[in-house]
């Protein structure tokens, strides 16, 4: 492995396989920009890209059978080293001896390890997708990742892991469930060209973690009529309506770009700003909406109806203002905010205003 574990941000998409819709198109162009600014600016930064379309297959490939076996066989070697060492060190401390390094890991244990680190290595680069896939040759992410020659290389600081297959814990490489998936990611991307609502970034929000949408997407939409700054809030929306194609592709680089120079401190701040709109999605307020639309089909069809329930569009004026050291609650929603997200440890309400304002890069 060519990158640093902990300097790696892991984006996903996910959803229908409906290629040009769900904006996979100018997600992989835009990674190729990402991946060319990165190696400029950032080059001990990692990006892992995981594409979660379900689409035909044979069955996993082999290569990624056999990573995934090496990696588990290393870990197995590493737990029985690990508990060889603390009987060692349990029987020589017990007979008053304090043991040394050598007498710790011998070297039957090192020629164990180096078995496993030289099964690990490859003389090809690893593969950008997880199974083989019918008809690769016409399959258009593929295609995508061919023409922008996202190949996983040493240098490439964008790696692509495409996984035809929606997840679930018994999945033989991943073993977790989307929700779990979703929440050890750190962005979802979600560039829709069309998308009545979009589902996807709204669990995203739900569950602290910032995502990009645009403003062809009912969520994105609903977004920018209620936050008054969205990106502060870990929502990027790119602007697929009123500029082109190129300008959006652009627009998408940069907002992955400026996510990736966030430090860890700025991401848990955004992270606990994104979970705080999860009231914003709350079956008591989007349900209005839905109260809304079957009163307006009621009437169009029988015009004597009278709606008696109109006291349910009186949260329609939910806002949230632009964030402060300490949040304030959104109007005429409920005094208290949602609980902070747990990966806030370092407590951003005793940050102040301009401290955290300046560290987020906001003027």
């Amino acid at each position: 492995m060519d990158f640093d574990l902990d300097k790696t941000l892991y984006f996903f998409i996910a959803g229908r396989y409906e290629f040009g819709n769900k904006g996979a198109d100018i997600f992989i162009e835009s990674l190729a920009r990402l991946n060319a600014l990165l190696k400029y600016e950032k080059p001990d930064t990692t990006v892992v890209a995981f594409l979660i379309f379900p689409t035909k297959t044979n069955n996993f490939n082999v290569e990624s059978l056999r990573g995934h076996a090496v990696v588990k066989q290393l870990r197995d070697t590493i737990n029985n080293v690990q508990q060889d060492i603390g009987n060692r060190m349990f029987d020589s401390c017990l007979k008053g001896h304090l043991p040394t390094a050598d007498e710790l890991l011998t070297k039957e244990d090192m020629v164990k390890i180096k078995r496993c680190m030289y099964a690990m290595q490859r003389d090809t680069m690893p593969p950008v997708t997880t199974h083989n896939i019918v008809d690769d040759w016409s399959d258009p992410v593929l295609n995508a990742i061919r023409r922008c020659q996202m190949f996983n290389t040493i240098h490439d600081r964008v790696k692509m892991v495409f996984h035809p297959e929606f997840l679930s814990s018994t999945n033989p490489l991943f073993g977790i469930d989307y929700e779990e998936f979703v929440r050890g990611c750190h962005l979802g991307v979600f560039p829709s060209y069309y998308e009545p609502w979009g589902y996807t970034p709204a669990e995203c929000t739900v569950m602290g973690i910032p995502s990009i949408t645009t403003n062809l997407s009912g969520f994105g939409c609903f977004m920018q009529e209620h936050i008054t700054d969205p990106k502060s809030y870990g929502i990027y929306i790119v602007d697929r309506r009123y500029i082109g194609l190129e300008a959006s592709v652009q627009q998408l680089s940069n907002f992955m770009l400026e996510f990736s120079r966030l430090n860890r401190r700025q991401r848990i701040i955004q992270r606990n700003r994104t979970e705080r709109l999860s009231d914003l999605l709350d079956w008591r307020t989007l349900g209005i909406y839905y109260r809304q639309a079957r009163v307006k089909a009621l009437q169009a069809v029988y015009s004597d109806y009278v709606d008696e329930s109109s006291v349910y569009g009186s949260r329609n004026n939910l806002n949230f203002s632009r964030p402060f050291s300490e949040p304030p609650s959104p109007t005429s929603s409920r005094h208290t905010t949602p609980v902070p997200s747990i990966h806030g440890s370092d407590d951003e309400d005793s940050v102040d205003e301009e401290t955290e304002l300046k560290e987020l890069g906001i003027k």
